[in-house]
């Protein structure tokens, strides 16, 4: 600031000298009425005026500029640094506007990372809940095995005491024949020996009866197993997929199935041929939704594509299964980057035989004594396919479609009011309805049976096919 007050104080006593020599100058150039350029005396001085004022103005900017560096900028880059001054205003609100899209878009992440955090507490709830309800059951169902054998070795030990007490009763007969004086007491002893034996038959009947009870409540807690490790199994894949992305194909998942039947090896390879050409269509349509892929992408051996033409060109006829090796995910880079062949599928043929005959029972679950809700009655009919699906996969049916009567909902809800209506403890049973093969499906009618005797059936025109929408709206509430 002390630099200012000099330099002002300097261009004032610069100005004051140069003027009072100009006027000095002016002064004797006007007395000595001196002429230049041809101009008249007066002229010459004002031109003199003109000249001392110039020099003046002109020393007084040479001084300014030549001290300040920030007024030769200001005088001769002003221009500039206010263009460069708006340019950094409109970086800046870029800045800003660019600061506050990434603000919000921090602030969604937030949001959808806090919301997959839930949906994973969630699925941690689930799976937790699943196990436990399964541990349950496979303590339940030691516990019934346990009991099961501990019942058979009774029944085995008075079946042994049964028959010691033929043996008795017999020894007897033959002790009357050969002693006749003592034929009254051994009749007497005859008839206790048939009441004993007559005790033990129907302790034996009872016994029979409630392994029956305890081989069907075994088989139900089977089935109840199967399904919730199967629900286990969902759960544990929704778990994997949070984490890993979305699974488009799960290992060992059936891609495609067909039926295949040819009379010479051209027939079979054209079967092949246009079987895998399905597949790998499915398989890309899987994979990457929307994406074009024309190309092969499923890897499989030649050996296993001449295998089966072998077995094919046979003239049997056969089911064909194609399924995965692994587990891949939607976008999987190997197929969006049309590099080589690398969803690795295997091919299972079986014979298309006759599984089951047309009125053989599959499954059968018991219904409790009344009063039975339809939330109970859902679950054990849930029960019940669940179960005959397992043992139709356990028996060598490779089709999972199954359908109940004519495939109707109305039926199965009418045959619920009906079995609920009769206000008794039945056996639901699944009979099926035809023949059924290795390629499926899986077609059965329900059966309600009390003491052997069939009450009621899906196939029975006798049930009503009134109006079910009640069973229905509780069902899905």
């Amino acid at each position: 600031m002390v630099s200012g007050y000099v330099l002002i104080l300097a261009v004032l006593m610069l100005g004051g000298l140069i003027a009072t020599l100009g006027d000095r100058v002016g002064t004797k150039v006007g007395k000595a009425r001196l002429s230049l350029f041809n101009l008249r005396p007066r002229q010459t001085a004002t031109l003199v005026s003109i000249a001392t004022g110039s020099v003046i103005s002109a020393s007084t900017l040479a001084l300014l500029f030549g001290v300040s560096s920030q007024l030769r900028t200001g005088v001769f880059e002003l221009g500039r640094i206010q263009a460069d001054l708006a340019n950094a205003e409109a970086n800046l609100a870029l800045a800003q506007a660019t600061q506050e899209s990434v603000e919000s878009d921090l602030e969604s992440a937030t949001d959808e990372r806090q919301r997959a955090l839930a949906r994973l507490q969630e699925v941690n709830q689930s799976l937790d809940q699943a196990i436990a309800q399964q541990e349950a059951t496979e303590s339940q169902l030691r516990q019934t095995r346990n009991q099961l054998d501990t019942v058979s070795q009774q029944a085995a030990t008075l079946r042994a005491a049964t028959d010691a007490l033929r043996v008795q009763r017999d020894n007897l007969i033959q002790q009357q024949a050969a002693i006749g004086s003592q034929i009254a007491a051994r009749d007497q002893q005859i008839a206790q020996l048939d009441q004993q034996i007559a005790a033990r038959d129907q302790q034996i009947a009872a016994r029979d009866q409630q392994i029956a009870e305890r081989e069907q409540l075994l088989a139900s807690l089977e089935a109840e197993q199967v399904f919730l490790e199967q629900q286990v199994a969902d759960l544990q894949n929704q778990f994997q997929g949070l984490f890993r992305g979305n699974i488009a194909l799960n290992r060992n998942q059936e891609i495609l199935v067909g039926q295949g039947r040819a009379e010479n090896r051209e027939q079979a390879e054209e079967f092949v041929t246009e079987f895998l050409r399905e597949a790998n269509r499915l398989v890309s349509r899987a994979i990457a939704p929307g994406t074009v892929i024309d190309q092969q992408i499923l890897l499989i051996g030649n050996r296993e594509v001449e295998a089966l033409i072998n077995r094919l060109a046979t003239g049997e006829d056969y089911v064909v299964r194609l399924l995965s090796a692994a587990n891949y995910i939607t976008g999987e880079p190997c197929i969006i980057q049309r590099g080589e062949p690398c969803v690795q599928v295997f091919i299972d043929a079986t014979p298309n035989e006759q599984i089951y005959a047309a009125g053989e029972r599959l499954a059968t679950v018991a219904l409790e004594p009344p009063p039975l809700d339809e939330r109970q009655l859902v679950e054990r009919i849930n029960l019940l396919l669940a179960a005959t699906q397992f043992r139709a996969r356990q028996d060598g049916v490779v089709s999972d479609a199954l359908q109940v009567a004519d495939n109707r909902p109305e039926t199965i809800l009418n045959f619920l009011e009906a079995v609920q209506q009769l206000g008794r403890a039945v056996d639901i049973q699944a009979i099926a309805a035809t023949d059924i093969f290795t390629a499926g499906p899986v077609r059965v009618h329900l059966v309600a049976v009390r003491d052997g005797q069939i009450l009621l059936q899906t196939n029975d025109p006798a049930i009503p096919l009134g109006d079910s929408s009640r069973l229905g709206q509780r069902q899905r509430r």
